[in-house]
């Protein structure tokens, strides 16, 4: 894995006795972004991986720039299921603004929805809670937020980061996927 805030993957050639002609490096490159587009376990892109070419074979008359690429391709969807691959999903940063009355609804009600508390504060008669929540699970929250605070309680949230799912919600996801590929057979 690498670090997708940088670049969302890398393609490193280390062929260092010519065994794969330059003209071909390129189309390993291009097979290996083919690979990323749609990712096998529930079709979505492939991020936070990387590719070290190292060694191959070039055949005067097999070769071409279509079977380089497309080994590329096959050989990264195979290394790609060994390699315990997570999926991710987007984590919002969420601020609460509730009367202190509230405050114990407020924090089960994030809780519930899989939310880690970073910061609890109270001024007078006011609460504001900050919290990481997937926001899948935001999904409905303003309304159970009125009907928890009788409609004083007020909440913004934004994108702060990427994370990987729960091992159940993976399956999950992964079942459905397959599910949607078997009913287009």
């Amino acid at each position: 894995p690498i670090d997708t805030a940088e670049a969302p993957h890398s393609f490193a050639n280390e062929v260092v006795s010519g065994s794969i002609p330059p003209q071909y490096i390129l189309a390993c490159n291009k097979g290996f972004i083919d690979g990323l587009k749609e990712g096998p376990m529930i079709g979505h892109p492939v991020v936070g991986v990387g590719l070290v070419l190292t060694d191959g074979q070039a055949h005067s008359v097999d070769s071409s720039e279509l079977a380089f690429r497309t080994a590329t391709f096959f050989a990264f969807r195979e290394a790609f299921k060994g390699s315990k691959p997570r999926i991710l999903e987007p984590v919002m940063s969420v601020d609460v603004s509730v009367p202190t009355e509230f405050q114990g609804n407020v924090l089960a009600s994030i809780n519930k929805r899989k939310g880690l508390i970073i910061d609890t504060e109270t001024q007078e008669d006011y609460c504001t809670i900050s919290a990481e929540v997937p926001l899948n699970n935001m999904f409905g929250y303003s309304t159970e937020l009125r009907s928890c605070t009788q409609g004083k309680g007020e909440f913004s949230m934004e994108y702060k980061r990427h994370a990987p799912v729960t091992a159940d919600v993976q399956e999950e996801l992964i079942k459905e996927h397959q599910k949607k590929l078997a009913e287009k057979k």
